[in-house]
């Protein structure tokens, strides 16, 4: 049986792949998973830039658009401000099941790396580090010089999943959709999230993730 996350940070910064980020949004909330979700400004722009939408900078009014956008439930997509201090997820007893930054910078990256805890991003994902719970980073960026490959190994020794936004061709995708789902089913993969967005390898008629 999959123990599926009943809480999950996502963060999303100013990397391009916002789609990674939106679609593991609404897959989210198709799984029932209680979203608390921080947004950067440049990862406002980003979704700006390289999608139809046109989201709020209000966290209020951003809430109100991603809940219509996906269906939410009532007070199942939460968004927060990047000063918000007094945030659950600011705190070991407030921490998410599990936090997925996507896409994530290696700016952000690197402040994670070094513990910074200059916004709730950071100390979010801080606090998931301390708490031992699971953290997936989505970092989107070529090539990787020295210092991004030192940081990822750092954080990979404490448990970080590294998940760089590398999709493969092997299930032949036929759009941009098929090679953003191929990401996020990954990325569902490791949460334990039920989905049918790929198939599994070898068994095209088997869905990724099922309970047993």
């Amino acid at each position: 049986m999959l123990i599926k996350p009943k809480t999950l940070t996502l963060i999303m910064t100013g990397a391009s792949g916002a789609q990674y980020g939106l679609r593991l949004l609404q897959e989210l909330v198709r799984a029932d998973i209680h979203i608390r979700l921080l947004i950067s400004k440049p990862g406002q722009i980003v979704i700006n830039t390289e999608t139809d939408l046109k989201i709020p900078s209000r966290a209020s009014e951003m809430e109100a658009f991603f809940s219509r956008q996906y269906a939410a439930k009532p007070n199942q997509i939460k968004v927060y401000e990047r000063e918000q201090w007094i945030a659950p997820i600011a705190s070991g007893s407030g921490v998410s099941d599990a936090t997925v930054v996507c896409p994530c910078t290696t700016g952000t990256l690197s402040s994670i790396a070094v513990g910074s805890s200059r916004n709730l991003m950071e100390r979010a994902a801080d606090v998931a580090i301390k708490e031992r719970k699971k953290l997936i980073l989505v970092v989107r960026e070529t090539p990787f010089s020295d210092v991004h490959l030192e940081n990822m190994l750092k954080l990979s020794r404490m448990g970080v999943i590294i998940m760089p936004a590398n999709p493969g061709f092997y299930h032949k995708p036929q759009t941009i959709e098929d090679i953003i789902d191929f990401i996020v089913a990954r990325l569902l993969d490791h949460l334990e999230i039920e989905h049918q967005l790929t198939p599994v390898w070898g068994k095209p008629d088997i869905p990724t993730s099922q309970e047993s």
